[in-house]
């Protein structure tokens, strides 16, 4: 692992992937992947190309029914049906510690251009494209307005540039992957971003019920070995399913923590 070439991918459809990609060319030589169609959809993609990289960031905008300003990060896949690209069942590989480090250095940017009124978030794993390459989304949201936001961009861009400059393995870092809560992961959220483990592939509840299959497919598709799957307890639905998701860990041999049990600095 530690990556050497690295693609930034985005959508000529899309008003804040061309927003972020304007933005990154201030930063220095990026190599650019410009796709005609939506990048969601593994068959718009030329693999190809993409299988020369690797590492693979999608630049990309972001959509809610509530239209909040956000700036997310999210590894793609899909753990059940594939109605926005991909294959049902199936994620793509990341890297837990690529994540942290890029939420980290997300947070710093907005903090320090004063992008205040943005919500900074982890999503669940969600949608395509499906390839063979560790991968990760970053997405201004949610409507058109922050999408051809200049500063949003130029925030998410610097990011992507600190990121990849900055990457480094660092082996002092628990890796972990997370069961449970809402879609924008406010219990993984204050975990990622301050303390000392590094999260992957998030299960949300509305993926629920939690099978044997998804969990192993969260941890094979880590770049890192996982020390362990973290719970938030509060939001694993009733006893009776935290029950179910504890006893297909234990069949795995695989240890777990809750969120409230990790130290946040």
């Amino acid at each position: 692992m530690p990556y050497e070439k690295f693609l930034i991918v985005a959508s000529k459809l899309d008003k804040a992937g061309i927003n972020i990609t304007t933005q990154l060319s201030q930063f220095g030589q990026f190599k650019f992947y410009l796709v005609d169609k939506e990048v969601i959809y593994t068959e718009n993609l030329n693999l190809e190309k993409i299988n020369q990289y690797d590492f693979i960031i999608f630049a990309s905008r972001h959509q809610s029914q509530k239209k909040e300003k956000t700036l997310s990060i999210h590894a793609p896949g899909n753990w059940r049906l594939a109605e926005f690209g991909g294959e049902k069942n199936k994620v793509c590989k990341t890297s837990a510690l690529f994540m942290k480090q890029m939420f980290e250095k997300l947070n710093q940017n907005a903090e320090q251009f004063r992008l205040t009124d943005y919500k900074i978030t982890l999503e669940a794993t969600h949608h395509g494209p499906l390839i063979d390459k560790p991968c990760v989304f970053i997405e201004i949201g949610s409507t058109e307005t922050e999408w051809i936001d200049k500063l949003a961009g130029f925030v998410v861009a610097r990011t992507i540039s600190e990121t990849i400059e900055s990457f480094k393995e660092n082996p002092y870092h628990e890796v972990a992957i997370g069961i449970g809560g809402m879609h924008y992961c406010p219990g993984f959220n204050k975990i990622q971003l301050k303390s000392n483990v590094a999260i992957s592939h998030v299960i949300s509840q509305y993926a629920f019920p939690v099978t044997e299959e998804m969990i192993a497919e969260a941890i094979a598709k880590t770049e890192e070995e996982i020390d362990f799957v973290l719970l938030d307890w509060k939001g694993m639905g009733n006893a009776e399913q935290r029950d179910k998701i504890i006893e297909i860990l234990k069949k795995l041999y695989l240890d777990y923590k809750r969120t409230s049990d990790i130290i946040k600095e």
